[in-house]
């Protein structure tokens, strides 16, 4: 019978992601069948039960980490309604823009820095995305081809500390935020390099140009514009890796210094810009707010169903080896990215694969 459940919720997810019905109203939904049938099916109904579902939602969101992920969509935003995109992309072209296909390098490496402020690969694009497909498509690129890099260069956020998904998984699977961000800190630039590589054989293939070597002048002129911003990641990282603070605080330190450098130093800032940011997070803090809860719903009532423990069981029976059950993994994030939120998916489906990761004694940080 749970088996069964189980199943008709799967399938009915998938059925509603596909007519378009947003993430956290298509898992609170079926969470909510889910549980009223598997309730009905023990014969624990009452009206207990019933006003115990939104205890159980809103309980889910009672993790003081959770409270970092609106903090450095805060910081993106600030630093997003400044100047400050506009001179790390300028420091990032003067960097590496020399290089066949410098504007290509200069997404990447520009995607990098706002990576250590922002955690989120959506603000990366909302931010620099514009101003790197306009400076690209001006000087002769293909559309394509910008569009193409600046879509994965953006990916990088989600590697590069301070990361929202991996704050999303530490509270999935209990692994420590800090160690989390500085084991993400030489993958994000593997990953970086990958596509610099990238770029430099398609460039020379197809003839893309090359910025001009800068002057020592130049090159000095725009560090020093882009040096305040670019000292963010460089303070988080140093304050996590030396225990100064906790990811959520190094949130709040992210918060702050944007807020101070936009406001006293570029004065660009002001009571009524930084309100409708305020206005903006808000809007999206609620909607991922509504995400989680509903996701860590779902989540648990496939977990009651046993889906948790015959999945994690299943892996078991079909590999012994680490490598080819985290490809095995891989594969199916890949699949399951394609239609669920990064996450939502984290929430409903971490506690699956940490079960069976642990079963093979796999460290759920590296």
């Amino acid at each position: 019978m749970f088996q069964a459940v189980a199943l008709g919720l799967t399938i009915g997810l998938i059925v509603l992601l596909a007519f378009g019905v947003p993430v956290g109203f298509a898992l609170g939904t079926l969470g909510g069948i889910g549980y009223i049938v598997y309730s009905k099916d023990i014969g624990v109904w009452s009206n207990q039960v019933a006003s115990s579902l939104p205890m159980k939602m809103s309980g889910s969101l009672s993790n003081f980490v959770l409270l970092s992920i609106p903090l450095f969509v805060l910081a993106a935003k600030i630093m997003n309604g400044s100047s400050i995109t506009n001179r790390i992309f300028k420091f990032a072209n003067k960097a590496v823009g020399w290089l066949p296909g410098g504007l290509g390098h200069a997404n990447v490496v520009a995607s990098l820095i706002f990576a250590g402020m922002s955690g989120t690969a959506v603000s990366d694009a909302a931010g620099l995305g514009q101003i790197e497909i306009n400076a690209m498509n001006n000087a002769g690129y293909d559309p394509e081809f910008s569009a193409g890099v600046t879509a994965a260069s953006s990916t990088v956020a989600p590697i590069f500390p301070p990361s929202v998904p991996m704050v999303m998984y530490s509270t999935v699977s209990g692994a420590s935020v800090g160690a989390l961000f500085m084991g993400g800190v030489i993958p994000g630039l593997l990953m970086t390099a990958a596509m610099m590589a990238l770029i430099v054989m398609i460039s020379l293939k197809r003839g893309y140009p090359r910025e001009k070597f800068p002057t020592l002048k130049e090159f000095l002129q725009a560090f020093w514009e882009a040096l305040i911003p670019c000292l963010t990641p460089v303070i988080l990282l140093a304050g996590i890796w030396s225990g100064r603070f906790t990811a959520t605080e190094a949130a709040v330190v992210a918060t702050t210094y944007a807020f101070l450098v936009s406001l006293l130093i570029f004065r660009e800032m002001n009571l009524k810009k930084f309100w409708e940011i305020v206005k903006e997070v808000l809007r999206d803090a609620a909607q991922l707010g509504m995400i989680v809860a509903a996701a860590n719903f779902y989540g648990w009532v496939l977990a009651r169903c046993g889906v948790t423990n015959a999945v994690s069981n299943w892996l078991a029976s079909i590999t012994a080896s680490p490598a080819v059950f985290m490809l095995i993994v891989n594969i199916a994030l890949i699949v399951i990215g394609c239609f669920m939120d990064p996450t939502a998916s984290i929430i409903v489906f971490g506690p699956v694969l940490v079960t069976a990761a642990m079963a093979m004694g796999i460290d759920l940080t590296y």
